[in-house]
């Protein structure tokens, strides 16, 4: 197979940060700008390239900050324009480059062009949104949101309902209107001359409407689905055609869209014909490990290691040669990657989160790193519904329990395992107070275990998983076979061990990782002569691997 063009975002490695949690520079319990700026060096000596910040513009912050008032504003929890631009000039004078997010599906009620919408079907603001008739005495359609409800809103005064597929707080942009695109891309243009390096795109999929026709509703459900009417369409692909050519082709830009769905619309997407986006985030190792149920995302359901495997190998290789590819297990939607497809006990938790981090960045494509998943941070664990913040938990709880169709106790075994929450809890700096993430209240509580899991400490400890990831990172930027060397999958009928190969020209990475906590048999690595790259275990036991062994063998023909 022909090896790719060369491009930096295919090189390097995305550390994304969320915030809110990750670091306080004030006191007031909330992460902020000049938190980032005060740990830059410490992303620097992790070695990654890339710093992907989640939003912080204006907000009345009902899906914390996803809502946004202004998009060309700070969020005044988060500090100032000049704190902004302080950050950016020490994330480039350190060599790295900055993403930020582009949330145009959707804006806050409380932006101006909203509040000028909604005064009437007069307003020249009116069509920034998309309203419609009710039927029936109720709703345009059956469409329920993203987080439970129906996904629209009546406007008691002018007897119309807008479109809101997330929260009420949340009404959907009409890209239909010329005047709404244009708008966006002079935004789009406006941070790019101030000198940021990417997007990356939230939920873009869905910007493209066709119709507005009832979707099917699944059984158990409330409501229908909008995804045949409003994901994946040919007006998303022609829209983000039209981005490309008045804002992204002007600029040497990372560009990576939240679009979940098959790998056939990532191959049209990301296509390296590059008519659209540079990557995609796959979702369906992540959202497919749901048992289908009623519930949605809501349920108890493990990670075994054939679900996952089928998963990230079919994207592996439907978009190899043909599209790029993003490698991820968490994010600020997923809960921690260690406690979800790990074993985050005492006894494994470093062993698996190593596992973890071997895969994540000896897959084909670019590597991202959630904030403490490079020191193994683990879920909370909360046990009642009054701890969590997340909007999703409140609204999911109103649906399921409140109505008494779900029992609270298997409700919160369902939160405890999957809630967004669980990636949300501060960044574990040191061993004071509040994890050293602030000196006051923290907005949510700080995991119990800082005292174990902490960045001070790992950076002293050369075994940590911290240094175990700043080696990872190193041989991403010393050898090409990891960032372009084709992929090849091996023993996809072990229900054990996780094992591929990488080649470029006349090299080869072999990759075994055991995904159990029990010693198995293994023999793919015995009597491969090459150069070890990385292991989490210091000895090796011919012909079995140890609890979450990780090898990584390179070698030359």
């Amino acid at each position: 197979m022909e090896e790719m063009k060369r491009a930096w975002w295919k090189e390097c490695v995305v550390y994304q940060i969320y915030p809110r949690s990750f670091a306080d520079s004030n006191g007031d319990g909330l992460g902020d700008l000049n938190g980032i700026t005060a740990h830059l060096d410490y992303l620097k000596e992790l070695g990654v390239d890339v710093i992907w910040v989640s939003p912080f513009y204006a907000s009345p912050n009902y899906d914390n900050g996803y809502d946004i008032s202004d998009y060309r504003a700070i969020m005044k929890e988060f500090g100032t324009m000049e704190d902004f631009d302080r950050m950016l000039a020490g994330i480039h004078a350190r060599g790295m480059k900055l993403v930020i997010d582009l949330v145009v599906n959707h804006s806050s009620s409380e932006h101006p062009w909203f509040i000028e919408s909604r005064k009437g079907k007069d307003s020249p603001y009116r069509d920034y949104y998309i309203w419609r008739d009710g039927k029936e005495d109720g709703p345009p359609n059956n469409w329920g949101s993203c987080f439970s409800g129906s996904a629209w809103e009546k406007d008691e005064e002018s007897g119309q309902y807008y479109l809101h597929l997330f929260t009420p707080q949340q009404p959907d942009l009409n890209w239909a209107n010329p005047a709404v695109r244009q708008a966006v891309y002079d935004m789009m243009t406006w941070w790019c001359e101030k000198g940021i390096d990417g997007f990356r795109m939230d939920v873009i999929g869905m910007i493209g409407k066709e119709n507005f026709n009832d979707g099917p509703v699944a059984p158990g459900a409330l409501y229908g689905d909008f995804a045949p009417s409003c994901q994946h369409t040919a007006t998303t692909h022609r829209y983000l055609r039209e981005m490309r050519e008045k804002v992204l082709d002007h600029y040497d830009l990372l560009t990576v869209g939240e679009t979940s769905g098959t790998t056939d619309n990532a191959l049209v997407y990301a296509g390296e014909d590059g008519k659209e986006l540079n990557m995609v985030f796959g979702f369906e190792h992540n959202d497919g490990l749901n048992d289908g149920t009623e519930l949605g995302k809501w349920s108890d359901h493990g990670a075994p290691l054939r679900e996952v495997r089928s998963v990230l190998n079919r994207w592996q290789m439907a978009l190899q040669g043909k599209a790029w590819n993003t490698v991820y297990l968490g994010n600020h939607d997923q809960p921690r990657q260690v406690s979800r497809y790990g074993n985050d006990s005492e006894l494994f938790r470093a062993l698996s989160a190593k596992m973890l981090a071997t895969l994540i960045h000896t897959l084909r494509g670019t590597p991202y790193v959630y904030q403490g998943e490079e020191l193994g941070m683990t879920n909370i664990y909360f046990t009642d519904i009054s701890q969590y913040q997340d909007v999703e938990n409140h609204n999911a709880w109103r649906q399921w329990v409140e109505t008494g169709r779900v029992d609270a106790q298997d409700m919160l075994r369902y939160f405890a395992r999957i809630s967004r929450d669980n990636a949300r809890t501060p960044m574990q700096w040191n061993t004071e107070k509040n994890a050293g993430f602030t000196t006051g209240t923290p907005w949510l509580p700080v995991n119990r275990n800082y005292l174990l899991i902490n960045a001070e400490d790992e950076r002293k400890d050369p075994n940590s998983v911290f240094h175990y990831y700043r080696k990872l990172i190193a041989l991403r930027h010393t050898h090409d076979v990891i960032v372009y060397g084709t992929f090849s999958p091996l023993l996809e009928d072990s229900d054990t061990v996780y094992a591929y190969e990488r080649k470029l020209g006349n090299q080869t990475l072999t990759v075994a990782l055991n995904w159990t906590e029990k010693k198995v048999p293994c023999t793919l690595m015995d009597g491969l002569e090459g150069q070890e790259l990385i292991s989490n275990y210091p000895t090796h036991q011919p012909g079995f691997l140890q609890p979450y062994e990780a090898r990584v063998i390179l070698t030359e023909s």
